[in-house]
Parts: C-alpha cells; sequence; structure tokens
C-alpha cells in the first residue's frame, strides 16, 4: 500500500523542521555568547581580532537560521496551518529529532564546533559528530506501514530531511492542486516588508516553496557544491583558524566555561543541567529568558494579523528584543555560576514557554505585551549595578522597547489622559510689529488674518529658504517677535512654507482653503555632507511628523533623530551622489512612509521610497530600506552594520 500525503503529516514535518531550525539557533547563540572579547578578556591583538570574526560569523548564522524558520513559517502558514513556535528545553530528550541529531547548550569549544559542522555537513561528507555529543542509544522513529496518524522520518542530515519534505509536498500539490494546497492567507505571512530577512518571502505555491527548501539546504551545507559563505564553510573556516592560533598558543581560550544546558531551579535529575545558583547571574537569565519568550509572543502574534503596523509593530519589537537578549546573554557567561559548579560559569537558558501559541488579535492581546515590556524594564532597572556596559545596553534597549510598545499599542489600552496642551499668554503686538507667538508643546505659533503659522524651532536646519524668500515675514537679526504672517500673500507664504526642507516651518489655513497634502511621490533626498530630506506622510517611531523633515546621517546631532546642524561642527563628509541601485518604478509611489530609528542603530523605512541624490537624481526605488545614521558605513546611505563596531549611541 503507498504511502499516503496528507495536511496534517506535512504539518507535523513542518513543526518538526521548525523545532529543528529554532534549536540549532538557540546552541549556535549560546556559543557565540560564550566568546571572549578583546585583550582585556586575555586574548592576544591576533586572537581578539580572530575571535571577534567568530562571533560576527557564528551570530550571522543564527540570523540565517532564524530566517530559515520564517521560511518554514510561511509553508506552514501557506497550507492552512498555524506555525509551530515551541520546542523542548535543552537538552532535547531522546526520540524527538533522530538519534543523530543531539541538541543542547554548550560554550564555544573544539568539539561544539566539531559538532556545528558535523549538524551542517552536506550527504556524504566524512565529519565525526564532536566529542560528548553522540546519542545515549541508537533508536529508529520510523514505522513500516501507512498511518494516519502523523509520523516521523528518519534522516541522517538536515539536508536529507528538506529533500524527503519536498517531495512529499510535491505529491500532495499533485494530489490536491495547488490552489487547493495552499489554501492559506498569504497575508499572514511574515515577508521582507516587516524583517529585513532574505528567507522572508511569501509562499504562495510549490515553486516558492521548494525555492525555500532550496534555500535552506544551499545557506547550510552548502549543497551541492560546498559553496562560499555557507554554514558548513563557515565553520571549516573557524577551525582551520582556531588550529593554527592554538599551535601558537597551547593555552589559547577562545570563550569563557559557561555551562552546559544551565537552568534556573534545582534540577529534577542532575548531571544533564547545571543550577545557577549565582543570584547576580540568575536574574540576568532570567531576564534574558522572559525577552527571549516575549520575542516569541510577539512573532506568534504576527502570524495572526494581517499586513498592518500591528503586523510590522509585533515584528519590529520581536527583532529589538533579540538584540536586548544578546547583551545579557554575554554577560551571564561571564559570571560564575554558584558554589556546587566551581570553575563553571552561567549561561542564557532559553527556557521555553510551556505554550507559545498566539494570542487572539485584539486590545487583550496588545494590553498583555504593553504589560509585560513594563515589566521587563522594571525588571531591567533592579538589576544589581554591574558596572558592565553589556548590562546597561540591556537596559537602554528594553525601555526604549516599552517605550515604543506602549505607544504602539496604547490606542486599544486604557490610559491616563493626556493633560491638555496649554498656551503662553500673548500681550497683543502694536500694529504693524510681528505678533507675539503663542507657544503649544515646544512650537511657536504666530497668529495671521488668514493662517497661523507654526515655528519648530529644534527642527530647524537653517537652510534660511524663508528669510530670502520672504524676508518681510521672517525678519533676521531681530529681537523679539521675528515672524510677520501678514506681511506677504498668504498663497506664496504657503509656498515658501512648502519649501523649508525640515518641518520647522508649517502653517494651519484660517480662511477655508486647504490645507498642505502629502506629496505625490516619497522622496528622501541625500545632501552632501548632510542630513536626510524627507518629503512624505512621515510616520516617525510611529507618531506623525507631517510631511517635511530632516534626520541626521552623520551621528552627531544631539536632537536625534533629527538633524541639528552637527555635521557642519563634527566636518562630516559623505557624498549626497551615491550610485543608482534597485530603481524599478514602483506601481505606487505615494502613501504612508514609516520611520522607525532603532536604537543604536540606522533608521529603519517602510513604505513606497524613492530615494535621490542631491541632485535630484534617483539612486533606489524601495519599499523599505536600512538607513545609515551612525555616519561610519561604507554602502551610505545604507546601513552596513558599522554602528555596532563603532559603539554609536542614539540617545
Amino acid at each position: 500500500m503507498a504511502e499516503s500525503i496528507s495536511r496534517e503529516q506535512l504539518l507535523h514535518q513542518l513543526y518538526e523542521a521548525a523545532e529543528l531550525e529554532h534549536n540549532l539557533m538557540c546552541t549556535y547563540l549560546y556559543a557565540a555568547f560564550s566568546l571572549k572579547s578583546g585583550v582585556e578578556e586575555g586574548l592576544t591583538p591576533d586572537e581578539a581580532a580572530a575571535v571577534e570574526r567568530w562571533r560576527r560569523a557564528i551570530i550571522a548564522v543564527a540570523v540565517d537560521e532564524m530566517g530559515h524558520l520564517t521560511a518554514v513559517w510561511n509553508i506552514t502558514a501557506a497550507l492552512g496551518g498555524a506555525p509551530r513556535f515551541g520546542r523542548g528545553n535543552f537538552p532535547l530528550d531522546s526520540g524527538g529529532l533522530p538519534a543523530s541529531v543531539v541538541v543542547k547548550l554548550a560554550p564555544f569549544n573544539d568539539a561544539v564546533l566539531q559538532h556545528f559542522i558535523y549538524l551542517e555537513r552536506p550527504e556524504g561528507a566524512p565529519e565525526p559528530d564532536g566529542d560528548g555529543f553522540q546519542p545515549d542509544f541508537v533508536f529508529t522513529r520510523g514505522v513500516q506501514g501507512p498511518r494516519l496518524t502523523p509520523m516521523p522520518i528518519d534522516y541522517d542530515t538536515v539536508g536529507t530531511f528538506y529533500a524527503r519534505l519536498g517531495e512529499r509536498l510535491r505529491r500532495f500539490v499533485e494530489l490536491k492542486g495547488e490552489e487547493i494546497a495552499f489554501c492559506g492567507d498569504p497575508g499572514l505571512q511574515i515577508s521582507q516588508d516587516e524583517v529585513p530577512l532574505p528567507a522572508a518571502k511569501p509562499v504562495i505555491c510549490l515553486k516558492t516553496a521548494l525555492a525555500a527548501f532550496d534555500a535552506i539546504v544551499v545557506q547550510g551545507e552548502g549543497a551541492p557544491a560546498h559553496s562560499k559563505g555557507s554554514h558548513y564553510e563557515r565553520f571549516i573556516e573557524i577551525r582551520t583558524e582556531l588550529a593554527a592560533l592554538r599551535a601558537a598558543n597551547p593555552d589559547f581560550a577562545p570563550a569563557f566555561p559557561a555551562a552546559e544546558n544551565p537552568v534556573l531551579r534545582r534540577p529534577v535529575r542532575a548531571g544533564a543541567r547545571v543550577w545557577l545558583e549565582n543570584e547576580d547571574a540568575a536574574r540576568i537569565v532570567d531576564l534574558a529568558n522572559a525577552c527571549y519568550a516575549l520575542m516569541l509572543r510577539l512573532i506568534a502574534y504576527s502570524y495572526v494579523v494581517g499586513r498592518s503596523t500591528e503586523k510590522c509593530l509585533a515584528v519590529d519589537l520581536a527583532v529589538g528584543l533579540m538584540r536586548a537578549m544578546t547583551p545579557l546573554g554575554e554577560r551571564a557567561a561571564r559570571l560564575p555560576a554558584g558554589p556546587s559548579n566551581p570553575g563553571c560559569h552561567a549561561g542564557m537558558s532559553f527556557t521555553a514557554l510551556r505554550d507559545a501559541a498566539p494570542f487572539p488579535p485584539g486590545a487583550a492581546a496588545r494590553r498583555f505585551f504593553v504589560e509585560r515590556f513594563k515589566e521587563l524594564a522594571d525588571g531591567a532597572a533592579t538589576l544589581a549595578p554591574q558596572n558592565d556596559r553589556r548590562i546597561e545596553t540591556a537596559r537602554r534597549c528594553i525601555a526604549d522597547l516599552e517605550r515604543r510598545a506602549r505607544q504602539g499599542f496604547s490606542p486599544s489600552v486604557e490610559g491616563p489622559v493626556a493633560p491638555a496642551a496649554v498656551k503662553t499668554a500673548a500681550s497683543p503686538a502694536p500694529a504693524g510689529t510681528p505678533p507675539t507667538p503663542v507657544v503649544v508643546d515646544g512650537v511657536d505659533e504666530i497668529e495671521g488674518e488668514k493662517l497661523t503659522l507654526l515655528y519648530e524651532g529644534k527642527k530647524c536646519i537653517h537652510a534660511r529658504f524663508c528669510v530670502t524668500g520672504a524676508p518681510n515675514v521672517f525678519l533676521a537679526n531681530v529681537k523679539g517677535p521675528w515672524i510677520n504672517p501678514d506681511a506677504m500673500d498668504v498663497e506664496a507664504l504657503a509656498a515658501i512654507a512648502h519649501v523649508c526642507p525640515s518641518g520647522a516651518i508649517r502653517y494651519r489655513r484660517k480662511d477655508g482653503r486647504p490645507e498642505e497634502t502629502a506629496p505625490p511621490v516619497n522622496l528622501i533626498a541625500i545632501r552632501e555632507g548632510g542630513p536626510y530630506a524627507v518629503r512624505a506622510d512621515i510616520r516617525l517611531d510611529g507618531a506623525s511628523a507631517h510631511f517635511r523633515a530632516t534626520l541626521c546621517r552623520c551621528g552627531a546631532s544631539k536632537n536625534k533623530p533629527y538633524c541639528d546642524g552637527s555635521h557642519h561642527d563634527v566636518n562630516f563628509a559623505a557624498t549626497g551622489e551615491p550610485p543608482t541601485g534597485e530603481a524599478d518604478m514602483l506601481p505606487v509611489r505615494d502613501g504612508v512612509l514609516a520611520v522607525d530609528p532603532e536604537m543604536d542603530g540606522p533608521l529603519r523605512v517602510r513604505g513606497n521610497l524613492e530615494i535621490t541624490s542631491g541632485t535630484g537624481r534617483v539612486v533606489a526605488r524601495v519599499t523599505q530600506a536600512r538607513l545609515c545614521r551612525c555616519g561610519g558605513s561604507a554602502t551610505k546611505p545604507f546601513c552596513d552594520n558599522t554602528h555596532a563596531r563603532i559603539g554609536f549611541r542614539s540617545t
């Protein structure tokens, strides 16, 4: 009797694929967190440079695994299933995966590196597993005959697993037809509109699903040819470099002795896990675990809300939590585990939620996220002072995420009503003199007969279009009130306001004529040696920023994310004429442009956008981008992660 293929069986195997990618991601991160950093931690300059390369390479592999996981989730959603976000706690019990796949948390060392090579090996590669990763016993999970109950399949390599899964999917599509097979709502998947992962591509048919499987295999194993940059080849390169450094220095120890399989409570059975008795370490691990768990909650939630600002917010916050988790994991690996395990350090345990199923979309879920972020921020604030930059980075990151969650999810969460804006009293001005402005939330409001002119000084970059185009309205170099809205035709004055690149000058009409509207094409112009000039319906960090803004790209502004002219003070040198890249015409050229400044990172831009040079030449047409704002990227205007290497601070 031929093996039957059902949707239930495919989902069962996709759940295993999700668990596999998820587990690998955690083990790679754990090893990366344990690596030492710099000569201050006992490395020579050459060793420190090599270890930093390894850290970046291993974290990049972990990010790839996150992309693979997203691809598996998308295929699951395309088949109409709910993606799998849960996994077992470390070390994994026998039977969850084939006997040859042993998964546990362990610090970076020769055996762990060899284990990574073994896991990512192409079929037929003569690589043994690392010492200490042999299975307790050999078993077979498959069964002889067809079953209605979903059953696991055995496999020797990850590539073999995906090949068999792809073949089963192909047969299912032949049986049902593509339209019936891929019946899930594509809008529930995560795409590159939400997260900048190459693997985050919509799955809508057999071709796109099989392409996702192939990409996972090629990126991991490097199959069919061991392509440079595959996970397998990267780990081989690290092994070669490690051997050379150890030959030069037999005492070379690139990592701290972090615990194997740390836990926050006394283990039920001793031996396989290390209890973190050191309270300082335990509290850091507790916070890191809570960040990880909330990250999963947010990603799960993003799969039940369609394309929306809320979906983008959930994914952005999840990615931010991973950034907060990293310094906490690194700090834990530098602290002792406790008296029962002398010479052993702590480590993040990646404790799994008992159930990571998504919350139903709506106000209750938003309330949960706001509350949970507040709990994490409070927990971070009460960590024992350790004079450690990693703890301070995590505190700042979590506090920023809490603010963004409260702001982004707050419309459906009751809270105190914001006080009404307070206006300062203004005395009547003598005839013919500029009226005294009224200050509302830091913005000068100057009343004219036909419009109210608004001036927001903290945004002004002194482009001087106002004082040169309307010298009778904007009186330069005078004491006291200096703006007289009635000294010029109202339509001409509105036109002057429209050319103010920073948005420092705006207006409200009082004569019934139309207010300023969003431009027909969203533009970001790159000023020579200066800021980004944005023209669009701007949502800056989730809030309306009107239609014009100039945003810092030199990294020196004291009013970030806005430009304050500091690029002149620091002699910022950056071309306003970068080469043209992807520039295919967009089907839609306007709409909301979301600009989200990442903490200590770039400007994340989403929406229909044309990026132009200072002279107006098209540089790129995109729907999302990460724009450098540290001033150091070698690929300006786009981010290349230099901000992390130079220690850029956004506040």
